[in-house]
């Protein structure tokens, strides 16, 4: 997926989950606001936690998370990576992770070594628990990737009005981008991107992603490669 890249040092994301677009930018003046308790506590606990205490998280998981002698937060931690894409930590893996297939995309040693490398890189993160609007109300670089209008019916916290957000996103001050999928009408969102994705019950296996764009448009003379970096894989 590919993004433009930040205008200003802060960069504040208002629907946090996994910050993929704060991680490819981790140096700068990161705002994270996560409304799921589960989630804000979890990049918390990250901001804070030494390379020595993930590294001491088992790589094994017996049965389920809560059989390991750790603290609630690195549960949790270990819980989103058994089944990645989840909006809330699992207590067992899944089929994908027992079958030992792809060992960097599942919790075991190569996960859990590469977040110890990466937390000193997020000790100046701001996480706000609380809804969207509690964001700052500053210049700066916004990503806001929030529960989509149709396919976000498994997020444990879901908008009560997309009307009410839009004119929100609407008076951000800088750059700001607004993500969705297609189909979506709250904004008058363009074509960008098609991703793959998990085959649904509709034999899709594919994605199709739309933007709204404030400040740069999503055009290739503005476009970086995105690759969130810091190994956290959290629903929103």
């Amino acid at each position: 997926m590919r993004y433009p890249p930040p205008e200003h040092d802060a960069i504040i994301e208002p629907f946090a989950g996994a910050a993929g677009y704060a991680t490819r930018y981790a140096d700068r003046k990161i705002t994270l606001v996560e409304r799921d308790p589960i989630i804000a506590n979890l990049w918390k606990y990250l901001t804070r936690v030494s390379p020595q205490e993930i590294m001491a998280i088992p790589t094994e998981v017996p049965g389920t998370v809560d059989e390991l002698a750790i603290c609630e937060e690195a549960r949790w931690l270990v819980g989103f990576w058994c089944n990645k894409g989840a909006a809330s930590p699992r207590k067992s893996p899944s089929a994908w992770m027992r079958s030992g297939i792809r060992p960097r995309s599942y919790w075991g040693e190569a996960v859990r070594e590469k977040i110890a490398s990466q937390v000193e890189a997020i000790r100046h993160w701001e996480i706000i628990e609380g809804s969207y609007e509690q964001a700052p109300d500053v210049n700066a670089t916004w990503f806001i990737d929030p529960p989509y209008q149709q396919a976000g019916k498994h997020y444990r916290f879901k908008l009560e009005s997309y009307e009410t957000l839009a004119v929100w996103c609407e008076a951000r001050r800088g750059q700001v981008m607004v993500c969705e999928q297609e189909g979506a009408t709250w904004l008058p969102f363009q074509t960008f991107a098609t991703i793959k994705s998990t085959p649904g019950t509709n034999g899709k296996s594919y994605s199709s992603e739309v933007m709204w764009v404030k400040g740069c448009e999503p055009s290739a003379s503005c476009l970086v490669g995105f690759d969130g970096s810091l190994a956290t894989d959290l629903g929103s």
